[in-house]
């Protein structure tokens, strides 16, 4: 039996499993709400699904004709989708406590994959969904990008914002918080400086979450539909962006992988970026 939660704590539920199935994906509907390069997803008989909190928090977005898209409205934290049709649960792995009893088996919709992120692992990959899972991709109309300008948006677009400044660095995190936060293998957050960001629509449907016991740690989303979108410290002035949530490129590409000493048990981290157990060291 494998527990899950969100950020917060309010939504958790059990799954008794075993897992039949985990799987990347890299479309930009996964990017955007969950904020991170890739979403993983595990996937279960829907039997062994309980809620083991009441679900007053739970949220829904309609994401296409046939898709939708659960989260915490306390923290953002993606939420298992109950898929009744086919008996399955598909929960987000980066939820999901201890070890799955399985590995990744394959990496979908790389045709869709963030340009500044490298499948350097040998897992087959499929641009789209593989031949096997039966069904269509649901196509997403390209944002109207501004030369010079890091652009990003959340899934639904009610969310936008503009950065004018370069980025000061970019980390892939495997801290427990941002896979809580995310719902994902691990976080991508990128670090400009707040005086050169700006909300251009949807700030009133912007929440924040901070973890009661961090000093630091907190997240923000969109109310209506979820998606990880920046956060604002104007008191150090500095935004933190999750890269997921950006419609241009970030200006900078990940420089190392941050908090490996937390990382999933069932992720193993490829390629040669440096890798620190936690922050690297100053120089």
């Amino acid at each position: 039996m494998t527990q899950g939660r969100c950020l917060c704590g309010a939504l958790r539920y059990e799954i008794d499993g075993p897992f039949v199935d985990l799987v990347h994906c890299h479309c930009s509907m996964c990017r955007k709400h969950h904020g991170a390069p890739f979403s993983s997803w595990a996937v279960a008989p829907i039997a062994g699904f309980r809620w083991t909190s009441d679900t007053a928090t739970l949220g829904s977005y309609q994401s296409s004709e046939r898709g939708h898209r659960e989260f915490c409205t306390v923290c953002g934290s993606v939420a298992p989708m109950l898929d009744e049709a086919h008996g399955i649960v598909i929960a987000p792995a980066g939820n999901l406590e201890g070890d799955l009893g399985l590995r990744p088996t394959k990496h979908m919709f790389v045709a869709s994959k963030a340009s500044w992120y490298a499948i350097t692992d040998d897992l087959p990959q499929h641009d789209e969904f593989p031949a096997e899972f039966g069904r269509p991709s649901t196509p997403r109309e390209p944002v109207p990008l501004k030369p010079g300008v890091a652009q990003g948006s959340c899934l639904c677009g009610a969310v936008a914002y503009e950065i004018t400044t370069p980025p000061m660095f970019m980390y892939q995190c495997h801290c427990s918080r941002c896979r809580l936060g995310r719902s994902a293998a691990h976080g991508a957050n990128v670090f400009y400086k707040a005086d050169g960001f700006a909300w251009t629509r949807g700030a009133e449907l912007v929440q924040d979450y901070a973890v009661p016991e961090a000093k630091f740690f907190a997240v923000a989303f969109c109310r209506r539909c979820g998606s990880a979108v920046p956060r604002v410290s104007a008191a150090r002035n500095i935004v933190s962006v999750p890269a997921g949530s950006l419609d241009s490129e970030p200006g900078i590409e990940p420089t190392g992988h941050i908090y490996v000493g937390s990382k999933a048990p069932w992720f193993e981290i490829t390629g040669d970026l440096p890798q620190f157990a936690e922050m690297p060291p100053r120089p």
